[in-house]
């Protein structure tokens, strides 16, 4: 049996030895944002393991249970509370892909997701389509106009307005399958993974992330054939999907040659990718991937940074962006790299890992509770009064950037660490 065969066949639903875990010792309520939100102890990490117990025993999936396990921003706050290890991010997307497998959906719901999720995502063409409407609609003035005069309130989409991504031209589609030289002696060779969104929402973010890695002795390869990562499929339990595009990336990238490590700018993204492994389980390249994914901020904190950077004379805070501080353990790598930056002053925020309520898709889905924790969020930021706000997941970034449209003082700026550093390097050649 070859491995698609195999993978065909997997059961998605939470493992039992994953749920045996959890002894219900409630230490992971507080670092739940729905149940701090909600005090619900159905909407907290402790309750929904409870009813995916009660499921695995063979009690039916109900709206209820669809409607709590829904609800969940799949943060993973509660992985770096518990004591006992459990993995809740594997078995919260478990349940999903569970309650995927047997959901009927209406036709206008399914046929919207299909496009979203099958045909959308992965296609270049239709992104840039949707990226150059996007773009005219901010550029002839008529998202200002729709923002300043409240029409979408009269519709009930004021707040999911408010967190329209930007579109930037030109797209960083043009630079796929190129090659990027390193500026002085080469020192590694990296491939780097842009995104789907990415390319037309944050171009520019990804243009910063090249130079930055040139400027440190990397020649920066963005595969061909490389696709989006998979993440929202996998969040939203469409993990057949997610596996085929997991399975293009791994090919994209070792078709291109071999690499010291494999770069991602996106934070929720990282986590997907450093997870192929268990996407397509049994497959070694899988786990070659694996084991040379990094995110851009953990890669540069591990290595010797160019020195030439010049002055930054800006007081900043740092929002952790969840899927690095909870899925992967990353919180000191950015500290790290904003305490290397001439003349930045540092301020840590209250709460700085708790999330932000971006979550993917989360923010659209459920924007009411989405907009609460980021109202609370936005308190935390205000109380340390940066000048920056920086975090390392675009998702984080338009979230925040609406937070400080809505709650902020109106003129923070909201940057990735990676930005902060091209910023610096920009410094330094003109000094």
């Amino acid at each position: 049996m070859d491995v698609s065969t195999a993978l065909s066949e997997i059961i998605d639903k939470p493992k039992q030895a994953d749920l045996d875990k959890c002894v219900h010792c409630g230490l992971c309520l507080n670092a739940c944002p729905t149940y701090r939100e909600l005090g619900i102890e159905m909407d907290s990490p402790r309750g929904r393991i409870y009813q995916m117990a009660q499921v695995a025993a063979g009690a039916p999936i109900t709206e209820s249970y669809r409607e709590h396990i829904d609800l969940c921003l799949a943060c993973r706050g509660c992985e770096s509370a518990c004591p006992s290890g459990v993995q809740y991010g594997r078995l919260v997307e478990a349940a999903r892909a569970e309650i995927e497998s047997v959901t009927k959906r209406g036709w206008v719901t399914r046929t919207l997701r299909n496009f979203v999720f099958q045909i959308l995502l992965p296609s270049p063409a239709l992104l840039t389509a949707a990226g150059a409407g996007l773009w005219v609609y901010q550029a002839t003035g008529l998202q200002k106009l729709v923002r300043v005069t409240g029409i979408a309130n009269l519709f009930g989409m004021g707040s999911r307005e408010a967190l329209t991504p930007p579109a930037e031209i030109p797209f960083f589609f043009r630079e796929i399958g190129k090659t990027f030289p390193a500026e002085g002696k080469q020192r590694y060779r990296v491939a780097f993974m842009a995104g789907c969104i990415a390319n037309v929402s944050f171009a520019r973010l990804n243009e910063a992330t090249v130079r930055v890695l040139q400027r440190n002795g990397c020649e920066v390869v963005v595969p061909a054939g490389q696709t989006c990562c998979g993440a929202l499929h996998v969040h939203a339990g469409i993990r057949d999907e997610a596996r085929k595009l997991a399975k293009r990336n791994v090919e994209a990238v070792f078709a291109a040659g071999e690499f010291d490590a494999i770069i991602t700018n996106a934070a929720g993204c990282g986590s997907t990718l450093k997870e192929y492994d268990e996407l397509l389980e049994g497959d070694n390249a899988a786990l070659r991937f694996k084991a040379l994914m990094k995110d851009v901020t953990e890669f540069l904190a591990g290595i010797e940074l160019a020195p030439s950077m010049g002055t930054i004379d800006a007081v900043v805070t740092y929002q952790d962006s969840c899927h690095l501080s909870h899925g992967q353990k990353i919180r000191k790598a950015p500290r790290q790299l904003l305490a290397a930056v001439p003349g930045l002053k540092f301020r840590e925020m209250p709460l700085a890992d708790m999330c932000c309520g971006s979550a993917g898709l989360y923010s659209v889905l459920h924007t009411g509770l989405s907009m609460n924790i980021l109202e609370k969020k936005m308190g935390n930021v205000n109380l340390v009064k940066p000048e920056i706000i920086a975090t390392a997941n675009p998702g984080c970034m338009m979230q925040l950037q609406a937070g400080v449209r809505k709650w902020g003082r109106g003129t923070e700026r909201v940057m990735h660490v990676v930005e902060i550093l091209d910023e610096a390097y920009e410094a330094g050649r003109k000094t």
